[in-house]
């Protein structure tokens, strides 16, 4: 089968071009995602580009920590990994609950790509040299860095939200470099810049997704968000690809890689050793490596 690299929400936008990418230099990729109709077209378009092995779709639900968890397992019992990329992403206009009941911003963006990483470190280090890949945001500028519980304090405010669950997982992903070093095993993070996507074509446009004092000035927000999101998908993926693949990067780690494919420095904020403690704390308790069972109802 060759060289095994994931890909997260990889049937289109980003994650398919990132997905292609890996894809020609050689490596067997699998991509993620909920559609198989799309997983099928994503896997034709890979596979018209691939020089290693087959790719393939993988099912899941990346919102459910259950589904995470069996993922997980399904990739783990196919052995050693050499690329993961946590690619998935998604911003949400009004205020949304996953099936294990944690809000959806943060579940999705941060607790998801955490709990498949955790996961996975054992398949990581029996192909090392290996990398984990870590998509992040621009967005993490616009974010409250608190991290005491999963909603931060105040309205919910999508783009705001939104940015803070990728601090949280900018914050994890350089901790994880640090734990991970000598290893094997590099962790890098990735800012495509901005893209027309799924995404970014529906939730921007709407001023609800920031705060009041934004919705202010939302013509200018507007264009600014339409200026900065009309680049080409392949464009976007060129972070990703490199953080990947590309051999300058060869025995470093906890790096952010910016737009232009090559390393940037990180959002100053992210290394504070409180945001780190909290973030670590929150990440743990809402998403245990073990399943916890269901409580028993106490006595009447």
């Amino acid at each position: 089968m060759g060289q095994r690299a994931v890909v997260t929400a990889g049937t289109g936008g980003i994650g398919l071009e990132t997905a292609m990418g890996l894809a020609a230099s050689g490596l067997a990729v699998t991509v993620v995602g909920r559609d198989a109709e799309r997983g099928a077209r994503a896997v034709e378009r890979i596979a018209a580009v691939a020089t290693g092995g087959e790719p393939r779709f993988v099912a899941a639900d990346l919102a459910s920590l259950g589904a995470v968890r069996s993922l997980a397992a399904r990739l783990a019992a196919e052995g050693p990994l050499k690329v993961l990329v946590n690619n998935v992403g998604a911003m949400f206009a009004d205020r949304q609950r996953t099936v294990d009941g944690i809000e959806a911003t943060f579940a999705v963006n941060h607790l998801s790509p955490y709990l498949l990483t955790e996961l996975l470190l054992d398949q990581l280090r029996a192909d090392g040299p290996s990398r984990i890949v870590n998509v992040s945001s621009g967005a993490i500028r616009a974010a409250k860095r608190s991290f005491d519980a999963v909603e931060p304090p105040g309205g919910y405010y999508a783009f705001h939200w939104y940015g803070r669950a990728k601090l949280a997982n900018l914050v994890y992903t350089l901790d994880l470099a640090e734990r991970l070093r000598g290893s094997g095993v590099t962790a890098f993070a990735a800012d495509p810049g901005g893209a027309a996507t799924d995404m970014t074509n529906g939730t921007l446009r709407s001023p609800k997704i920031v705060s009041p004092p934004l919705r202010l000035l939302w013509p200018l927000v507007r264009r600014t968000f339409e200026r900065s999101t009309v680049g080409p998908a392949a464009m976007a993926a060129r972070s990703s690809v490199a953080a990947a693949t590309d051999a300058s990067l060869d025995g470093r780690t906890g790096l952010l890689i910016g737009p232009e494919a090559t390393p940037v420095r990180a959002f100053r904020g992210s290394g504070d050793p409180r945001t780190v403690k909290d973030v670590l704390r929150l990440s743990r308790r809402l998403a245990p490596l073990e399943e916890r069972p269901p409580s028993r109802p106490g006595p009447r």
